[in-house]
């Protein structure tokens, strides 16, 4: 997915999280409304989660170095985590316990047309912000269902925008209903429900924040339709006449919404020239990147599909296979052309001859006269 949609997306955002941030806190100093505060800490988390999403997308467009040879991809997948554990900790920590505290020792709420003005005017700005984020999603994902798309998506600073103004839109729909009912009965529980009920919520969108981000920092390999076009890159060398005889393994690798990692392993045919596969090479890595640029890094290697199993094998810690040579029996040496046929018969030895005397073997020679 784009850096740059997404940087707009997170620009838009932050300033109307910073706005809503300042007004809803001096509404909650001024009518003392739990529900309020909470929403007030939410946009403040909200405002410093996008401003972590900038500089995660600004650090991860840092080029290749010595130090890290693939780049700073991966930063932007980093503070996106962060972001999620701040929401889960400061944003739905802090209003479960003015939830709680509210039960604890209930209050009031004083002046309470200020509570709806501000929430008002959040609505209005996080409907800018969530529109914005929900325009730019829409136009990725295409046909596909929403959250299947969301689940599918590379790019975390798009879905932590769009999460975040979801749930803030369905916070501020609960902080009003729970001033409401405070205002209209004077029991301010309501208002400390409300506000348990929004930290509930934060904490639901970071845990499935973490999960898919945990996911993409791991290594999320990409879509299948960037996997087919790769395949039939590399399968269009494989004609007659092409020097790849066969295709073993491919491998791909989001190291970032924009920069995708290809390892491909192939067995060309024997006897094939250096510059030929040197020509395949190049045309393979053309096609990809021709028809998808966020495909940075190419990696072909070249081996027997044979040696290629053995390698996989071994690292998947399971024995060796046993060798076809190695099982067939060994042939005996040709006996030579002047050699009689030996008997399938055992052969027998020769029966020891018994020791003659002096006076037999005389009367044996006599005998034989």
């Amino acid at each position: 997915m784009a850096a740059g949609g997404s940087t707009g997306v997170v620009i838009v955002a932050l300033a109307a999280n910073l706005g809503i941030a300042v007004a809803k806190f001096a509404a909650a100093a001024w009518t003392g409304s739990s529900a309020m505060l909470s929403e007030a800490i939410h946009s403040l988390v909200d405002t410093t989660n996008q401003g972590l999403l900038l500089l995660g997308i600004k650090r991860s467009q840092r080029p290749a170095d010595a130090v890290h040879p693939f780049g700073y991809s991966k930063e932007l997948y980093f503070w996106s985590f962060v972001v999620a554990i701040l929401l889960f900790s400061l944003g739905a920590g802090v209003a479960i316990y003015e939830g709680v505290d509210k039960l604890l020792d209930p209050h009031p709420i004083t002046n309470p047309i200020v509570n709806y003005v501000v929430l008002a005017i959040a609505f209005v700005l996080e409907g800018i912000s969530a529109w914005k984020a929900t325009s730019e999603f829409n136009r990725r994902r295409g046909t596909a269902p929403a959250l299947a798309a969301l689940r599918a998506s590379k790019d975390p600073a798009l879905f932590t925008v769009l999460l975040e103004d979801m749930a803030a839109l369905v916070g501020l729909t609960l902080a009003t209903i729970g001033i409401a009912i405070s205002h209209a009965t004077g029991s301010p529980t309501a208002d400390g429900y409300a506000s348990i009920l929004i930290g509930l919520l934060l904490g639901a969108v970071a845990a499935f924040m973490s999960i898919e981000i945990r996911s993409l920092i791991i290594g999320e390999a990409a879509s299948p339709a960037i996997r087919r076009d790769i395949m039939e890159a590399i399968l269009a060398e494989q004609r007659q006449g092409h020097p790849i005889r066969a295709v073993n393994d491919i491998r791909t690798m989001h190291l970032g919404p924009t920069d995708i990692l290809v390892a491909a392993s192939v067995d060309f045919e024997d006897g094939e020239t250096a510059a030929s596969i040197e020509a395949a090479t190049s045309r393979i890595e053309d096609t990809i990147r021709a028809r998808h640029p966020s495909v940075r890094r190419i990696f072909i290697e070249g081996l027997s599909n044979r040696d290629h199993t053995r390698a996989e094998r071994a690292l998947a810690g399971l024995p060796p296979q046993p060798d076809e040579a190695a099982l067939k029996p060994a042939r005996s040496p040709a006996a030579p052309a002047s050699a009689k046929p030996q008997s399938s018969r055992p052969a027998q030895s020769a029966a020891p001859q018994p020791t003659l005397s002096r006076k037999e073997r005389k009367r044996r020679k006599q005998k034989g006269r």
